[in-house]
């Protein structure tokens, strides 16, 4: 479903993709392994140990978008939600603010230890949010394909510790 608005929507993740998955995460050896609640993050997580789901992790919810791709959607809606996702977010979806206050309390209830978090793009731009101060279109501007790594190395209270992310 590559190209797709993939938020809330629960599919599976292909074969192919937990592979890659695992082959970025598996070098890492985390002391916890933490995993959005949708099964296609947590399919990846599987192939790399025992997890923990922690449903804040979960993509954006792009509501009534969920699942279509950018071009079945009406230009002037899609160009208003990426000018201003706050003001004009997915119909029946969430706000870009909500998914960062969800992501920031996901990552203030971490142990100060090394963690890798299985979630999806929209969270980890949001962990960059608040993690390293970026607007919403720096952090758009981050490409994150399937089973990009990002990791960071957290110092301050409440957040501390160092955290990884996958891409699903």
């Amino acid at each position: 479903m590559t190209g797709r608005m993939l938020g809330h929507l629960d599919i599976p993740a292909t074969d192919a993709g937990i592979r890659a998955c695992a082959l970025r995460g598996s070098p890492l050896r985390p002391l916890r392994i933490v995993s959005s609640d949708l099964q296609r993050a947590q399919a990846c997580a599987a192939a790399l140990g025992a997890f923990d789901i922690d449903a804040r992790w979960r993509e954006l919810d792009f509501g009534r978008w969920d699942g279509l791709a950018a071009a079945d959607i009406d230009p002037d809606a899609l160009g208003a939600f990426w000018e201003d996702p706050d003001a004009c977010p997915p119909p029946g979806g969430e706000r870009w603010s909500d998914l960062v206050a969800r992501v920031r309390d996901a990552l203030e209830s971490l142990p100060p230890e090394p963690v890798l978090v299985v979630s999806h793009a929209g969270a980890m731009r949001a962990a960059l949010q608040v993690l390293m101060g970026l607007s919403f279109r720096q952090c758009w501007h981050v490409d994150l394909p399937y089973a990009a790594l990002l990791s960071f190395q957290v110092g301050t209270e409440p957040l501390s510790g160092q955290l990884t992310g996958l891409q699903t």
